[in-house]
C-alpha cells in the first residue's frame, strides 16, 4: 500500500533536498559551529529523498509496461502560457532519479570527513543540497521551462562550488569562468526552447512536444533541425563538449567531492539526458543526429589525448569525463539512446569512485595534486588502492567490468551505424586505458617521490570510514552494476534471452526512436562477439603498454616524451585552445568592448551633454534680456521698433 501511494509524492523528492539546503543556509547565516547537525540534516535529507525514489520507481515497475508514466502536479505556474509546476516519473526519468540520489548520498557521506576542518562547512552543504533539489527537478520536469529551472540551478550551484575557496583568485576565476561559457550554451537553450514553442503549436511540454513533432517536421524539416541544434548547443555547453568544454577542467577548483558529483555523475550528464529525453525529435532531424555523433565522437578523442599528458590527478580524471561523455553523445548521435543512458549509468559510479578515490590520495598528501610528487601510495592507502582500482579496470574496460559492457555496447551500435564512428570509438579506448594506467602508475606504483620534491610531512593515512565506505560501496557498482545489460550475446549464456533488463526497462521511452533509425542487425551474435573481443584485447593491451611505460621501465616515458617534442608540450598544455580562445575571442571582445565604451562616452554622452550645454548657454544669454526692469524693456521696445522702421522705409 505504501508503495502503491509511493508516486503520490513525487514532489518530495526535489523537495526534501530544498529543505535541507534551508536549514543548512540558516545555520550559515547564524554561523553555527554544530558540524554534526549540517551533516546529519544534509544526508538525511538526500538519503531520505533516496529511499522515496525506490519506493516510486518500486510503484512505476508495478504499472504495466505501456502505463509507466506518472505526472504528478503541484500547481499552476504560468497561467497563460498554460504552464504548471508538474513532475513527470517514467523509466528513463527514474534512472536519472536513483543515480543522482544513490550517488548523491554517497558523496554526501564522503564530504561529511573530506570538509570536516573546512571554516565553511555549513555554507559547503547548503550548496550540495540546493543542487540536489535542483538536479532532480531537471530530471523530473515535465516542460521544458521547469526542466531549465533545474537546468540553471545546477549551473548556479556550479559556480558557487567550483568557486567555494573564493579568498583564492584562481578558484574565483574557475567558477567564473564555469559560468560564463555555460551561459553561451544556455542562451543557444532558450532560443531552441522559445522556436519549438512557436513551431509545435504553443507548448512547452514535453509529452506534447513529441507529440506533435512528426507534424512538425513534415511542415517545416528544416526549422526541427535548427531547434535539434539549438537544444544540443545548450547540451554542449552544460556536459562540456567541442567548442564550450573548456571550462570543466578547470571546475576542479573546486573540493573533490564536488567533481564527483557535479563533474562526472550529474550535471555534467544533463546535456546527455535532455537529448535522450527528446530522442523522438532529434530522430526526425538527421542532420543534427550526425552533428551530435560528430562531435561526441571528436570530444572523446580529443578530451583522451589531451589526459594522456596531464600531471594533475583532477585534470586527468576531468579530461576523462569530457571523452566519457563524448561517448555518450556518440552513442546517442548514433541512435542508441539506451546504450547512451546504459553508460551514463555506469560511469556515474566509476567516474565518482575515481574522483573520491583521488581525494582520498589528495586528503593524504596535504593537499597535492602532482601524480609526479607521489608514486608508491599502494603499500600505504592499501584500501584506497583496491577501491581505485576497481574505478580503473572499469573505465578502462576490463571485461566484466560495468564500463565493459556499457562502452562496447557503445561501441557495436556505432559499428553498425558506421565504421568511422566505431574506429573513432576504438581508439579512443585505447588512449582511455593507457592514460588511466599511466595515472595508476604516477600515483600508487614504483617507489615513492615526496622527499626528492621537498615533502618531508607525516605518512599517508587511510581516509575515514565516512569516506572509506562511499567508495566501497562504488567500488563495488563499478564492477558489477554492468550486469543489468548484459549484451545480447553474454545474456543468452546466462539463460537469457532478446534485450538486457536495462533495455527492457527503458524500451517504452526509446523503442520507438531507436526503431525508427536502427541499423541492419546481422543475423546471430558472431560479429558483436568479434567486436567484444577485440576492444578487450585494445583495453588489455592499453594496461599492458601503460604499466611497462610509467611502472616497469619509467625512462621509456621521458624517451617518447623527447621523442615527441613540440607535439607533447602542446599536448600538455592542453593544445593551447584556452590560449587560442583568449587571443582570438576574449581579448577581442574585450577589445571591442572597451571601443563601445569609448565611443559611449565620447559620441553618445558628447551628443547628450551637448545638447544640454546648448540649452544651458540659450538660456544665459536669454536672461540678460529678462532683467526685470521696466526701463530695459523700454529700450529695447525702442530700439526694435527703430530697427523695424528702418528696415521697412
Amino acid at each position: 500500500m505504501v508503495i502503491d501511494r509511493s508516486l503520490d509524492f513525487l514532489w518530495l523528492i526535489p523537495v526534501l533536498p530544498l529543505v535541507g539546503f534551508l536549514v543548512a543556509g540558516a545555520g550559515c547565516l547564524l554561523r553555527a559551529r554544530a558540524k554534526s547537525v549540517v551533516a546529519v540534516v544534509a544526508c538525511g535529507s538526500v538519503a531520505l529523498s533516496f529511499a522515496l525514489s525506490l519506493l516510486c520507481v518500486m510503484a512505476l515497475a508495478g504499472l504495466p509496461a505501456h502505463e509507466r508514466s506518472h505526472v504528478t502536479t503541484v500547481g499552476e505556474w504560468i497561467g497563460p502560457l498554460g504552464l504548471d509546476w508538474s513532475f513527470r516519473l517514467d523509466p528513463l526519468s527514474s534512472v536519472m532519479i536513483l543515480v543522482v540520489t544513490g550517488v548523491g548520498f554517497l558523496i554526501h557521506l564522503y564530504s561529511v570527513g573530506y570538509m570536516a576542518h573546512e571554516e565553511g562547512f555549513w555554507r559547503y552543504f547548503a550548496y550540495l543540497n540546493l543542487f540536489m533539489a535542483m538536479m532532480l527537478t531537471l530530471v523530473l520536469g515535465a516542460s521544458l521551462p521547469l526542466l531549465f529551472v533545474g537546468w540553471e540551478g545546477v549551473g548556479l550551484c556550479s559556480y558557487l562550488l567550483i568557486g567555494f575557496f573564493y579568498t583564492k583568485s584562481w578558484c574565483a576565476d574557475a567558477g567564473r569562468k564555469a559560468f560564463l561559457v555555460n551561459r553561451i550554451g544556455d542562451a543557444s537553450f532558450i532560443i531552441g526552447m522559445l522556436w519549438a514553442w512557436v513551431l509545435f503549436g504553443g507548448t512547452f511540454d514535453i509529452a506534447a512536444l513529441i507529440e506533435r513533432a512528426p507534424a512538425a517536421a513534415a511542415a517545416s524539416p528544416g526549422s526541427v533541425t535548427a531547434i535539434a541544434l539549438l537544444l544540443f548547443g545548450g547540451a554542449a555547453g552544460k556536459s562540456a563538449q567541442i567548442p564550450l568544454y573548456v571550462w570543466l577542467p578547470d571546475a576542479m577548483a573546486g573540493p573533490t567531492p564536488v567533481s564527483a558529483l557535479i563533474h562526472a555523475a550529474t550535471m555534467v550528464t544533463a546535456g546527455v539526458y535532455m537529448v535522450c529525453r527528446l530522442s523522438p525529435i532529434y530522430v526526425l532531424a538527421p542532420d543534427a543526429m550526425f552533428v551530435v555523433a560528430v562531435v561526441g565522437a571528436a570530444t572523446a578523442l580529443l578530451a583522451a589525448l589531451i589526459a594522456m599528458a596531464q600531471d594533475d590527478i583532477k585534470k586527468v580524471l576531468a579530461y576523462s569525463t569530457i571523452s566519457q561523455l563524448g561517448y555518450m553523445f556518440m552513442a546517442a548521435g548514433a541512435g542508441a539512446f539506451t546504450a547512451s543512458i546504459f553508460h551514463l549509468t555506469t560511469h556515474a559510479f566509476f567516474k565518482a569512485l575515481l574522483f573520491l578515490g583521488s581525494g582520498a590520495v589528495i586528503h593524504a598528501l596535504h593537499g597535492e595534486q602532482d601524480m609526479k610528487k607521489m608514486g608508491g601510495l599502494k603499500s600505504a592507502l592499501p584500501r584506497t588502492f583496491l577501491c581505485f582500482s576497481a574505478g580503473w579496470i572499469a573505465i578502462a574496460g576490463v571485461p566484466l567490468t560495468a564500463g565493459f559492457f556499457s562502452k562496447d555496447e557503445i561501441l557495436y551500435k556505432a559499428f553498425l551505424h558506421s565504421p568511422l564512428l566505431w574506429a573513432a570509438g576504438l581508439v579512443g579506448a585505447l588512449m582511455t586505458a593507457i592514460y588511466m594506467t599511466r595515472l595508476m602508475g604516477l600515483t600508487f606504483f614504483g617507489v615513492s617521490r615526496r622527499a626528492a620534491h621537498g615533502d618531508h610531512g607525516s605518512a599517508p593515512h587511510e581516509p575515514p570510514a565516512t569516506m572509506m565506505i562511499p567508495l566501497m560501496v562504488l567500488a563495488a557498482l563499478a564492477l558489477t552494476a554492468g550486469f543489468v545489460g548484459l549484451p545480447a550475446p553474454i545474456g543468452a549464456l546466462f539463460g537469457g534471452h532478446g534485450e538486457s533488463p536495462f533495455a527492457a526497462w527503458l524500451a517504452p521511452v526509446f523503442h520507438a526512436p531507436e526503431a525508427a533509425i536502427a541499423a541492419p542487425h546481422p543475423e546471430g551474435h558472431s560479429l558483436e562477439l568479434l567486436l567484444m573481443a577485440l576492444s578487450s584485447l585494445v583495453a588489455l593491451f592499453g594496461i599492458a603498454a601503460g604499466l611497462r611505460i610509467w611502472v616497469t621501465r619509467p625512462e621509456i616515458a621521458d624517451r617518447i616524451a623527447v621523442r615527441l617534442g613540440a607535439f607533447y608540450v602542446a599536448v600538455r598544455e592542453k593544445l593551447y585552445v584556452d590560449e587560442l580562445y583568449d587571443r582570438f575571442i576574449v581579448k577581442p571582445w574585450y577589445a571591442l568592448s572597451r571601443g563601445m565604451g569609448r565611443f559611449d562616452t565620447g559620441a553618445v554622452d558628447g551628443v547628450v551633454n551637448g545638447v544640454g550645454a546648448i540649452m544651458l548657454t540659450s538660456g544665459h544669454v536669454m536672461k540678460l534680456f529678462h532683467s526685470g526692469y521696466v526701463r530695459s524693456y523700454a529700450i529695447a521696445y525702442v530700439i526694435g521698433a527703430a530697427v523695424i522702421v528702418w528696415y521697412l522705409l
